[in-house]
């Protein structure tokens, strides 16, 4: 088995892992310790002397012995049985999975979106501390601090390993979606740094969702989460030039899009929509879906994707959704209608001087013949953004209108 199968399975049996040790002994930190600690033994051991055949009860038996070293503080114990994890004799283990409950558990209500989504990618996702850090470009002690403060609160909350039941079971689900829509979104689109994609996070998170899905194959919202990531993720080719400048929507060679993944993408959206709810990440796989049925920009169906933000607009207000809206209404009634509906954006302190608004309004002021406006607010939109790639891309915006 190559390296990277052998971290493929890693990552995939971190949480099953995890979800047995908790169920088993019920502390969480520890627990999140202790396979970490076999984790990373098996990432050193597996590729010289081969992947055993029983890896999962490989995993639950060095972990499950890591924890018991780590209660008894028994020094001496750990690095002799460190030296010969390799020979350990896999424990009967489950056939459950528990990675469901254990999504629920690290998007717990006390945490802080920033937190959960650490929290998730190193207990539920399998990746390092280090690796958590590089993605969000903080210092490895940083993310470290973080992580460890989420595990003390869920300690501290006294939450037990269960799934919640009824209406807090919704709402909890509803935190799980939250924080694996901002994983795709930052892998998607890095809100800092040089690169505009951190691909890594967002196969993590279509990962992490698929995954989701596979256990609430009936859940709307679930279904069209998964579909919005798709159908976005396979646009991803085509979004940057071969120097890595962005390339917008409407310039992209669709022929470069990804058809695997939007034929998938297409299909779970159909199947989200035949059900009696309508939810925000539907609506939002739907208008993404009108896109990719589009052969060329000219050909996009703007009064549809206009009255998906309408139906969006009103069950799940954002000031985003707004502004994503003024696009279509541009696109059907002309510039000055969308700039018009932008202006309702300026008293709004989630995205007044938000380098999205300022943006979009020097799109639309270009659009309708002024230059100086668009040239002021793409040079401002540019300052206003720390992705190094979405700065070059607004400043050759900016260089264009006044030339």
């Amino acid at each position: 088995m190559t390296a990277t199968a052998i971290e493929d399975l890693l990552r995939e049996l971190t949480p099953q892992v995890l979800g047995v040790l908790v169920r088993r002994h019920g502390q969480f930190e520890g627990c999140e310790d202790a396979v970490q600690e076999a984790v990373l033994a098996a990432a050193v051991q597996w590729p010289a002397e081969g992947v055993p055949g029983n890896p999962r009860g490989w995993l639950v038996t060095v972990a499950s012995r890591r924890f018991i070293d780590q209660v008894r503080s028994d020094h001496a114990r750990r690095e002799r049985e460190s030296a010969t994890a390799g020979q350990v004799a896999p424990e009967e283990v489950p056939d459950a999975d528990d990675t469901l409950v254990l999504l629920f558990l690290c998007c717990h209500p006390t945490l802080s979106a920033a937190s959960a989504t650490a929290l998730t990618l190193r207990a539920v996702g399998g990746l390092t501390t280090a690796e958590i850090a590089r993605a969000f470009l903080v210092p490895e002690a940083t993310m470290a601090a973080r992580i460890s403060r989420a595990k003390q609160r869920i300690r501290a909350a006294g939450s037990s390993f269960t799934l919640p039941a009824g209406a807090e079971r919704e709402e909890r689900l509803r935190v799980v979606l939250h924080v694996l829509y901002l994983i795709f979104n930052e892998g998607y689109t890095a809100s800092s740094g040089s690169e505009l994609h951190r691909a890594d996070l967002a196969r993590e998170a279509i990962r992490l969702t698929r995954m989701v899905h596979a256990q609430l194959p009936d859940d709307g919202e679930v279904t069209g989460l998964l579909a919005l990531m798709l159908l976005t993720d396979a646009r991803r080719a085509a979004r940057t030039t071969a120097a890595g400048d962005l390339v917008p929507l409407d310039e992209q060679d669709r022929s470069r899009w990804d058809r695997d993944l939007i034929e998938e993408g297409t299909g779970l959206v159909k199947a989200s929509l035949a059900g009696t709810q309508l939810g925000p990440y539907q609506l939002q796989a739907a208008i993404a879906a009108t896109h990719a049925d589009a052969a060329t920009a000219g050909e996009t169906h703007w009064r549809q994707v206009h009255a998906l933000y309408l139906i969006l607009e009103r069950i799940a207000p954002n000031p985003m959704v707004t502004l994503n809206r003024a696009i279509a209404l541009a696109e059907i009634e002309g510039p000055a209608a969308g700039l018009a509906l932008l202006a309702g954006l300026d008293g709004d302190d989630r995205v007044a001087g938000h380098h999205r608004l300022l943006s979009v309004r020097a799109h639309l002021l270009e659009k309708s013949g002024d230059r100086a406006g668009a040239y002021e607010h793409y040079r401002r939109a540019a300052k206003a953004t720390a992705s190094i790639a979405e700065q070059r891309y607004l400043e050759s915006r900016a260089s264009r209108v006044r030339a």
